[in-house]
């Protein structure tokens, strides 16, 4: 293992002093990316969509997608080996792209990880009412388990604020605090999945091939049941992302070009095989399979129905841990976000943004500024339901916007024989797949961003045009303020890193921080 005197070394070359607290190990990468995915949160939070749209077979949509995300994390991972900075994509991208590409996907993952914190949170509205009636403090029985009734968002906002609060306070804490919490958190996961695998697996009541039922839900779509599958698949996408959380920390973590790169791999590995196990063994478990709460509560229904109220609250608990652990990991990962960007004076307030502070080694700025824009979110939920829902489903198009922000330059400098450079080293490496993998993960984003941002009136509704066109709508006023904001402020203007966070001159062979592409 390299010692701390060492990786600060390393960070001295890319023109940064060490500033936060460089105390995880090769578990607490994994976690961070794996808490973030979060398999009891995300398929316990949506699989009602998922199943309504594509009845039990829409679990193929399953490994397709983490088929493309693989390919998107193998090229992350030679990212991670070669620049061990905060911030992940936008540093990763700063390195072979433009200024300008590397501020917009910076920009967007930072507005994505609100949207997102939000979005995760109200989950809590999801899973606690369904564990105690008490949780269920505004509204009534018929608001339990909802977040798109007048009782259940305004229950939702009291739920997830107060997670919200949690989360500032303990990444204002510090790094050693959130790991901590968030290793446990990630432990108790993993073992509750894995007894959940199990116990599914006991308690089957019909075989293997149910995942080939459609249930009719083809009907009515274009292209038939592939158009059914075309819509089930957002679930996939909205689940399996967030992995690059494992390469954000990079600056907190010991030898980071050796332990980041896998970690980004084993995060979506372990996430994507545990869910997809879930998901199986659910739909053979549950005592009815035509049961009309599966498309409306999803897995918190099976899970009770097949085991009973006792053991079913126990996996419920779990996934509100699991939920917790995850709103750390979003929150943390915007976090060191706007501290990277803010130190290389890429945005407004610069110096007092990325100011970490005292005994913490944190900034706390950007912790309070997260929490707060994420509660003003929840409160717009209780306004407008409609207009929740959207934001949070387009949130999901700027990470996968963000991440082309690095795959795509990376694939133009391949072409180009820039990449690998001479200085690669020997850290993760792709070799000769490097080029087919890298353009496979390409197609498969532009793929996924057209079936994400697609005007259905099954995922945005027809009511409203501008709902309807929501991912052009949101994503086009969101990115069309950072690009404002670049033209006027940061045009001509390259990456400097500010003095009070300046390590000295990048050696010969390494790019230096604000070296334009």
């Amino acid at each position: 293992m390299a010692t701390p005197s060492t990786d600060a070394d390393e960070l001295a070359k890319f023109g940064y002093k060490q500033e936060l607290d460089r105390s995880l190990g090769l578990f607490s990468s994994f976690a961070a990316g794996f808490s973030y995915i979060s398999i009891m949160t995300g398929a316990f939070e949506l699989f009602f969509f998922g199943f309504a749209s594509g009845g039990p077979g829409w679990i193929w949509t399953w490994p397709a997608v983490l088929a493309g995300q693989m390919l998107v994390a193998l090229c992350f991972a030679e990212m991670a080996g070669q620049f061990p900075l905060a911030g992940s994509v936008y540093q990763w991208s700063k390195q072979i792209a433009g200024s300008f590409t590397s501020w917009f996907g910076g920009w967007i993952l930072t507005v994505g990880s609100i949207v997102t914190l939000a979005a995760v949170a109200v989950a809590y509205q999801v899973v606690l009412p369904l564990i105690s009636a008490r949780f269920q403090i505004v509204g009534g029985p018929s608001d339990v388990g909802l977040v798109n009734t007048p009782g259940g968002a305004k229950n939702a906002l009291l739920l997830a604020a107060g997670l919200v609060v949690f989360t500032t306070v303990i990444n204002m804490v510090g790094v050693r605090t959130m790991a901590r919490i968030n290793n446990f958190g990630v432990a108790a996961e993993l073992v509750g999945v894995s007894v959940l695998i199990i116990l599914l697996a006991v308690h089957v009541t019909r075989g293997p091939g149910i995942v080939f039922h459609t249930f009719g839900t083809g009907a009515g779509h274009t292209f038939g049941y592939f158009g059914a599958l075309l819509v089930a698949a957002l679930t996939s996408a909205y689940v399996l992302y967030g992995f690059d959380t494992a390469g954000s920390l990079a600056e907190e973590t010991h030898d980071p070009r050796r332990h980041a790169p896998p970690a980004i791999i084993r995060a979506l590995a372990a996430a994507g095989i545990a869910g997809f196990l879930v998901i199986v063994l659910a739909e053979m478990a549950v005592p009815n399979i035509h049961a009309p709460e599966i498309g409306l509560s999803g897995l918190p229904y099976i899970v009770k129905a097949t085991f009973g109220g006792t053991l079913g609250n126990l996996f419920l608990i779990d996934s509100i841990i699991a939920i917790t652990v995850c709103s750390l990991a979003v929150h943390a990962g915007g976090i060191r976000m706007i501290f990277t960007m803010g130190r290389d004076n890429r945005l407004p307030a610069a110096s007092s943004i990325a100011r970490v502070h005292g005994k913490s080694k944190t900034p706390l700025i950007p912790s309070i500024v997260i929490g707060v824009l994420t509660i003003g979110l929840l409160i717009l939920n209780v306004g407008n339901q409609r207009a929740f829902f959207v934001l949070t489903s387009v949130a999901i198009i700027m990470f996968y916007i963000a991440y082309l922000c690095v795959t795509g330059p990376l694939l133009i400098a391949r072409l180009r024989g820039k990449w690998p450079t001479a200085e690669h080293g020997p850290y993760f490496s792709l070799g000769r797949w490097g080029l087919p993998v890298n353009l496979a993960a390409v197609i498969f984003q532009v793929i996924v961003m057209i079936n994400l941002a697609w005007p259905r009136a099954q995922v945005y509704g027809n009511d409203r045009w501008y709902y309807q066109w929501g991912a052009f709508v949101f994503v086009g006023i969101l990115g069309g303020v950072g690009a404002v904001y670049y033209l006027v402020a940061l045009r001509g203007h390259p990456a400097t890193v500010l003095a009070e966070h300046r390590a000295g001159t990048a050696p010969a062979g390494i790019r230096a921080v604000g070296e334009e592409a």
